[in-house]
C-alpha cells in the first residue's frame, strides 16, 4: 500500500493550474492508485493530484459518497456542468488544510465529465456531497482552494485559525487574494 504525503497549504503546486493528462499508460494508474489509498487512509471524501504533488488533472473520491451510484473512484480531465442553479450551503474542510472546516457555498447539483485510468469516457452526475466533492476537486486542479470561496469575513478567520495551527510556516501566502 502506498500512503504519500499530502501537500499543505503554501505549497506552490496547490495554486498552478493542473496539466491535461494525454497519456493513459502505467504512470497514470500508478497516481490513480497512489491517489486512492492515501485518500482511504486519510478518511476523506476527495483527493487531487496536486495535492501530492503532481501537477495533472486527477482526482480521486471515496465511491462511498452518497449518490455515487456508478461507484466512481476517480475522475481524470473533468468538466463540470451543472444542470440548475440550485445552491448548497455547508461545511467543508480539505485534506490540504487539516482541522478546518468552514460553511462554503456550492452548486447542489453536478454533471463531470472525464475519463477513466484506462482512458475510457465516464460521467456522473451528483448531488448533495457528491457534488460538492466534484467541485472542490476540481478546484484543486483548477489552483482554486476551498478559502478562496469564503466571504472577506470568513477568510480573515481562516488566516487567524491558520497562523496558530502547529505545521504553520510564516513564509506561506494561503490566497492570491488576501
Amino acid at each position: 500500500m502506498t500512503v504519500l504525503p499530502i501537500v499543505k497549504v503554501g505549497d506552490p503546486v496547490l495554486r498552478k493550474l493542473a496539466e491535461p493528462v494525454t497519456d493513459f499508460d502505467a504512470e497514470l494508474r500508478t497516481l490513480v492508485k497512489d491517489l486512492n489509498e492515501t485518500l482511504e487512509a486519510s478518511h476523506g471524501a476527495g483527493l487531487a493530484a496536486p495535492q501530492l504533488g503532481v501537477s495533472l488533472r486527477v482526482f480521486a473520491i471515496n465511491p462511498d459518497l452518497p449518490g455515487n451510484e456508478a461507484r466512481l473512484d476517480h475522475l481524470i480531465n473533468p468538466v463540470l456542468e451543472f444542470p440548475d442553479e440550485e445552491i448548497q450551503d455547508g461545511p467543508e474542510g480539505c485534506l490540504s488544510i487539516p482541522g478546518i472546516f468552514l460553511d462554503t457555498k456550492r452548486r447542489l447539483n453536478t454533471a463531470a465529465k472525464g475519463y477513466t485510468k484506462d482512458g475510457d469516457p465516464v460521467q456522473v452526475v451528483g448531488q448533495g456531497l457528491l457534488a460538492r466533492c466534484m467541485q472542490h476537486e476540481t478546484d484543486h486542479l483548477d489552483g482554486v482552494l476551498f478559502i478562496d470561496r469564503q466571504d472577506p469575513d470568513g477568510q480573515a478567520r481562516l488566516l487567524a485559525t491558520l497562523r496558530a495551527a502547529q505545521w504553520w510556516d510564516a513564509d506561506i501566502r494561503v490566497s492570491p487574494h488576501s
